[in-house]
């Protein structure tokens, strides 16, 4: 197969660049070379074959076979992202966001976060939704965040789950609701999100959502304690020193 793409990718073909880039990039048939992924991208990208513009952006975003470069990563990026790429997109948008490669603009990032978002991309829609909650780069809304929160929420995002978790805590933007607070809070906690594990374990404590149980408000606060969380920590302590 590789021997195929080769053939294919030295006439010019862009797909078969592509695709042996690709190869070169994990191992594939061929030995693991990021020069050569990064060469036969470069090769398809100038064609103009946007999922070939994204990985060159990647390869540029760290160093891979290539120089590293923001501004570079950005430029193909973009490429990509004006065809369509909801990755590429996203990239971009965290490149406005951080002022890499780009002038920092929250409004820029918050643009192609929704291009994205739009398409499904999970990572976009929590970065959205969390734009929405703060107002940085669009009209603050509770309800609009919530509203792509839930989207990444139930594609699994951590971050986008604990924030909704909240959300239904406080009833900010959705109606309140302890019960889906601690079931969002829940499905972070057990990805590992230390907030959330924190976060569940003072609904254990205090029975809001769930039955009320010191033994599982220790289990979560001891979880996000092994994580580094210090107030977690210290809420478990008091718990033991009351025993």
């Amino acid at each position: 197969m590789v021997a195929q793409y080769r053939a294919a990718a030295e006439q010019g073909d862009a797909e078969a660049q592509f695709a042996l880039g690709i190869c070169h990039y994990v191992g594939q048939g061929v030995g693991q070379s990021y020069s050569e992924a990064a060469k036969w991208y470069r090769k398809a990208a100038e064609q103009g074959l946007a999922k070939a513009q994204h990985n060159l952006g990647v390869c540029y975003e760290n160093g891979q076979g290539v120089g590293q470069s923001y501004e570079e990563a950005a430029k193909w990026y973009r490429k990509a992202a004006e065809q369509g790429i909801a990755p590429a997109q996203y990239n971009l948008g965290l490149f406005y966001d951080r002022g890499q490669g780009v002038m920092q603009s929250y409004e820029e990032a918050a643009k192609w976060y929704r291009k994205a978002a739009e398409q499904g991309d999970a990572r976009a829609q929590c970065d959205l939704g969390i734009y929405y909650g703060s107002g940085k780069g669009v009209g603050q809304s509770y309800a609009e965040s919530a509203k792509w929160l839930l989207k990444a929420a139930e594609q699994g995002v951590p971050l986008a789950q604990c924030n909704l978790g909240g959300y239904y805590y406080t009833g900010q933007g959705v109606a309140q609701s302890y019960v889906e607070a601690t079931k969002w809070f829940r499905r972070a906690a057990e990805q590992g999100d230390a907030f959330a594990q924190f976060n569940l374990a003072l609904c254990y404590l205090s029975g809001k959502g769930v039955e009320q149980s010191v033994a599982k408000a220790k289990f979560w606060l001891r979880q996000a304690a092994m994580q580094g969380d210090r107030e977690a920590a210290r809420v478990l302590r008091d718990l033991e020193s009351k025993e």
